[in-house]
């Protein structure tokens, strides 16, 4: 197969940061590019989006919350759905 060189010009923070997503995910940027193009030519348009599942700030803050109650020694905890239902007079 004879490879070309495919020039293109982006921002420089736009790059770094495509460029930190792909090395998380284990690409390069060629192959990352050269995915985007062959699925083009499959699906004959823009093929798909490609990214990192990132919880959003209300997930994070329950998130967060949950550590700090899993590590509070004060908060009770319950060992069945009955005895959480019952503490909260389900």
């Amino acid at each position: 197969m004879a490879t070309t060189n495919l020039n293109i010009r982006t921002d420089a923070d736009v790059k770094i940061a495509a460029e930190q997503i792909f090395n998380e995910l284990g690409l390069n940027m060629t192959t990352a590019v050269n995915m985007f193009l062959r699925q083009t030519i499959r699906e004959n348009g823009i093929p798909f989006e490609l990214k990192l599942k990132t919880p959003n700030e209300i997930t994070l803050a329950a998130i967060e919350e949950g550590r700090t109650l899993a590590q509070n020694k004060d908060v009770k905890g319950y060992t069945s759905m009955d005895e959480l239902k019952a503490a909260l007079e389900i």
